[in-house]
């Protein structure tokens, strides 16, 4: 008899152990989702940065395109006037005219 009710208590012992553990193991996984979600959030809230800046890198990209198209033409309006006024090298205000 002595022996089953020592049993009876190593196995009481053994559950509430068990229980223990188990409440353990719920709080840290309660707290590796906590922990999940923020990072989500995070990551979200990153992938967002990211397409803003995309879209600003995008935006500059164009305007730089086109900055350097006018440089361009500019030059090349520029190169045309030079090589128009070496025809007029007599009629200075001519040149000035042009350009």
């Amino acid at each position: 008899m002595e022996a089953i009710k020592k049993k009876m208590q190593m196995l009481k012992l053994d559950k509430e152990n068990a229980l223990d553990r188990a409440e353990q193991a719920e709080a840290e996984q309660k707290q590796a989702e906590e922990r999940s979600k923020q990072l989500e959030d995070e990551l979200a809230a990153m992938q967002k940065k990211l397409k803003g800046t995309e879209d600003e890198l995008d935006k500059y990209s164009e305007a730089l395109k086109d900055a350097q198209e006018k440089l361009e033409l500019a030059e090349k309006k520029a190169a045309d006037v030079r090589m128009g006024c070496r025809g007029f090298t007599h009629w200075p205000l001519s040149c000035h005219h042009k350009a």
